[in-house]
């Protein structure tokens, strides 16, 4: 296996773009695709970020995703509005929907976009905060394939389907929610096959008949778990009720990952905004938000810890880093990077 690769935010830019044109993406469109991608990486989010990439390519090739389509509007009626992603690339219609929901937020206060027949979209965060660099609160969901069971079953029957929630901050950073409702996204499980990494962390997994397992062999032919139990099922139906059933699209078994082609995914995604004026000023609205923060980070930390953290923690710290000292690639997702650019003839970057 080859050694892991630092590089810098640009590079790896450049180097995405460059494959995403190369698998027929019209340049702007893989533009859109490369930066959402790099974000992730650069956010620590690094099961959402380029090891998507070759996953991506082989939809492309499959006719799985239509790299050259934008989607349209079905319907709009007041704060709301339904649109057709086309199968289209999800990050690429993602932005569009967002630009409805500000526009539609800053006519009625508040919005919501639903986007049916859609694709894999990366990190729900890029989307939450992109509506709420705009000034709004931004809150973002998707469903996705069945990989999780419902709370006492052992049959797939919901998605990871994330929830992101974004809270606009003048200094550039705010409360930023970005979970799943499983434990973890089925990604975190293939970056650990890609490390070769044995086992996983109690909580992550099931096996086959239901029962929770730290086996990586056996959680990858098994399914996610559900996060909070019960509670996580609740979640993940609330999340596919405001995507797929409100949005009319497709639900549940109906819907297909990225591992998985010869049919399109037919994801779902919802797109609300906030507008916060309506409410109280945008100061006093930080000012707000600012003391939430501090009392909540003023708690003692337990046991073990240095440190009280809240959402979006992490992931500041983690860009701050990469920014300064490059992104790294472990060994297997840069070893499949480099097979699918190898395919496709793309140079690699140069690497230190």
């Amino acid at each position: 296996m080859t050694a892991s690769v630092v590089l810098s935010e640009l590079q790896l830019r450049d180097f995405s773009q460059r494959i995403l044109e190369a698998a027929g993406v019209p340049p702007p469109k893989a533009h859109q695709v490369a930066l959402a991608l790099t974000a992730a990486n650069l956010r620590g989010v690094d099961s959402h970020g380029v090891q998507l990439l070759p996953h991506y390519v082989d939809q492309i090739e499959a006719g799985d995703v239509d790299p050259h389509a934008e989607g349209h509007v079905i319907s709009e009626s007041g704060a709301c509005l339904l649109y057709d992603a086309e199968h289209g690339l999800g990050h690429v219609t993602s932005q569009i929907c967002c630009a409805h929901a500000v526009r539609l937020a800053a006519q009625h206060g508040i919005s919501i976009v639903v986007a049916r027949e859609a694709s894999h979209f990366g990190p729900a965060a890029i989307w939450s905060q992109r509506i709420s660099a705009a000034g709004y609160i931004g809150i973002v969901m998707c469903d996705a394939s069945p990989a999780v069971p419902p709370w006492q079953g052992k049959q797939g029957r919901l998605g990871t389907n994330p929830i992101s929630v974004s809270v606009p901050n003048p200094g550039g950073k705010g409360w930023l929610l970005d979970m799943a409702t499983s434990t973890v996204s089925y990604g975190r499980l293939e970056k650990a096959a890609l490390e070769d990494q044995q086992t996983i962390p109690v909580g992550w997994a099931l096996d086959r008949e239901g029962r929770p397992t730290t086996d990586l062999d056996t959680a990858l032919k098994g399914f996610l778990m559900p996060l909070g139990g019960y509670k996580g099922s609740g979640l993940a139906m609330m999340v596919e009720i405001l995507c797929g059933v409100l949005g009319g699209g497709a639900m549940s078994l109906e819907i297909r990952g990225i591992r998985q082609h010869g049919r399109h995914s037919r994801v779902n995604h919802a797109f609300l905004a906030i507008d916060v004026a309506r409410f109280l000023l945008p100061e006093d609205f930080h000012a707000r938000m600012e003391r939430l923060v501090e009392q909540v980070k003023s708690a003692a930390p337990a046991a073990g810890y240095d440190e009280v953290l809240v959402a979006g923690d992490p992931e500041w710290r983690a860009e701050e880093d990469r920014r300064r000292s490059g992104i790294p690639i472990p060994p297997g997702p840069w070893e499949a990077l480099v097979r699918t650019a190898a395919r496709l003839s793309v140079p690699l970057p140069q690497v230190e």
